[in-house]
């Protein structure tokens, strides 16, 4: 693509994922694994279960012996982390506890709620099956089986597998440092008192929210001054993380400065501009690896440039296989019109009716109204090639925020 074509929502997606690569390997503690992607294959170090027990409260026989009317003895009993000092001989039962190992002799476990208990006798009140409440050693891993496979996101289900493997630190997809800059002499710290026509800079923390929320590890740079000293500044403090993101200044003001400094900069900018709407000013580039995002500085076309742009970049760069939020039917409660020749995101309200989807605006579309935002918990994903789209149709939508 030449510098003067402007790309599709879908082949601008395709050229940021196509150009950035999976970051390396770091070893972590267990719990600090959680969210993270494997970089190891795991191997079972020995069966689980690691030993036949039972899965129930309840009694310790041999199926045979269970016929209608006979009591057995109870001979012996045995809890979790212990084990019987007998065996289980013809005609007689022990006392077992879930978790508990099966004593010798034992093929059956009769629950407790299933016998009639006369001092210390039993008799089964309901038929015995062979091999029943039996936990059997290696049933659910066998030992030298790989059990998890690198590029598997880890979850509480593979924390407790990887606990019952007695691993304490593991090989993970290391977390990439995402440096933040937004732009602007109009704007102010949190925590100072705005003056006329100044704003409280609150880009910087929605993109420090967004990126935390995927995993990544978010490092605040400032406010890039309108001046080029102070953008070579804070660009250059931003090109020392893994990924660099701008808020604002990307446009064609005489003060939107980023994508020259960052030229300046040796940073190869791919494509400026997009058929879509909002965000159509955004700007990607490349330096030795590094991806570069330079986001419009209204508030939701950063906040949505950054959800179908930046981040499934980021879920690549941690080893992530699904980066893109799925698609879904979803029927619009009423009429809606865009600019032909590019893509819509539209802000939605999404319900499920009697097994469908619905979708209703979440309220006026400016890219300065943040409170639609937040009113909404879906996107419309509307195709560049049409202009209206009318109630009762179906429309493709997708989720906003929280994970894939």
């Amino acid at each position: 693509m030449s510098k003067q074509e402007i790309p599709s929502f879908e082949e601008a997606r395709h050229i940021i994922l196509n150009s950035v690569t999976k970051l390396g390997a770091e070893r972590v503690e267990l719990l600090e694994a959680l969210g993270r992607v494997l970089a190891e294959d795991v191997v079972a170090p020995w069966n689980l279960p690691r030993f036949d027990n039972s899965a129930m409260d309840g009694y310790a026989v041999r199926a045979e012996d269970c016929v209608a009317g006979r009591a057995l003895p109870v001979i012996d009993s045995v809890s979790a982390g212990g084990r019987a000092a007998k065996a289980v001989t013809p005609g007689t039962a022990i006392k077992i506890m879930t978790g508990a190992p099966v004593p010798n002799g034992c093929d059956s476990v009769v629950p407790i709620e299933h016998v009639k208990a006369i001092e210390r006798r039993i008799t089964a009140t309901e038929s015995v099956v062979l091999g029943q409440h039996i936990r059997l050693a290696g049933e659910d891993v066998r030992e030298g089986e790989t059990i998890l496979a690198a590029g598997r996101l880890v979850r509480p289900y593979e924390i407790n597998m990887l606990a019952s493997c007695g691993r304490e630190h593991v090989e993970v997809v290391r977390r990439p440092r995402v440096a933040i800059v937004v732009t602007g002499d109009e704007l102010i710290e949190l925590g100072q008192t705005p003056g006329p026509e100044q704003i409280v800079d609150s880009n910087a923390y929605s993109l420090y929210a967004a990126i935390k929320e995927l995993g990544a590890v978010p490092v605040m740079i400032g406010i890039a001054r309108d001046n080029l000293a102070s953008h070579r500044e804070k660009l250059k403090e931003g090109l020392k993380a893994d990924v660099l993101i701008t808020s604002a200044g990307v446009s064609v003001g005489e003060y939107d400065l980023v994508r020259e400094v960052l030229a300046e900069m040796g940073v190869k900018i791919v494509f400026w501009r997009v058929k879509v709407k909002p965000g159509k000013s955004m700007a990607f580039g490349m330096k030795e690896g590094k991806p570069v995002f330079a986001l419009p500085g209204n508030p939701v076309s950063s906040m949505l440039t950054f959800a179908e742009f930046a981040a499934p970049a980021l879920l690549k760069l941690m080893g992530h296989r699904e980066m893109v939020r799925p698609l879904f039917p979803a029927v619009l409660q009423s009429d809606l019109r865009k600019k032909k020749g590019q893509t819509a995101l539209v802000r939605v309200k999404l319900e499920c009716i009697q097994g469908r989807y619905t979708a209703w605006s979440a309220g006026k579309q400016d890219t300065g109204l943040v409170r639609t935002m937040m009113e909404a918990n879906a996107v419309a994903v509307l195709p560049a090639d049409r202009e209206s789209f009318a109630a009762g149709e179906e429309v493709q939508v997708h989720l906003l925020g929280g994970a894939l």
